[in-house]
């Protein structure tokens, strides 16, 4: 089966990917022991907590620029976006949560997707197909 896909769509879609899997992440430690508790006890900066507004904030914009830029722009803003994404989930792997390796695998994976379909964008401008080859 074969679908086609504008690469601009799939680099959006591939994004809302990701920011559901940070999102889910976060929520499923919830229900943890102590989880609550221990957030509550964080004594974070205005400053800390605006970078980690802005790491957040990454994904969420790629959604937009990733169909409105250029496809030179494209190329650099997915690679500084997937960089700082990637950045931001490497942050939260010290506690070793089985869970949250399966959910920065999940999106190593998108990464690798976002990256490959950004750099191949003058090619691919009008569709991407999929196949299962």
């Amino acid at each position: 089966m074969m679908t086609n896909i504008q690469p601009r769509v799939l680099l959006s879609t591939l994004w809302i990917f990701v920011l559901f899997n940070t999102i889910l992440r976060d929520l499923h430690e919830f229900p943890t022991e102590g989880y609550i508790e221990e957030m509550m006890n964080l004594n974070l900066s205005e400053e800390l907590m605006l970078l980690f507004a802005f790491v957040v904030e990454v994904p969420i914009a790629m959604i937009v620029l990733a169909r409105i830029l250029s496809p030179t722009w494209n190329k650099w803003m997915n690679t500084i976006a997937v960089v700082l994404t990637s950045l931001g989930i490497l942050y939260t792997l010290p506690t070793g949560h089985l869970d949250e390796f399966f959910f920065a695998a999940a999106s190593a994976t998108a990464f690798v997707f976002i990256i490959r379909t950004a750099w191949r964008l003058p090619v691919l401008e009008s569709t991407y197909e999929l196949s299962p080859n």
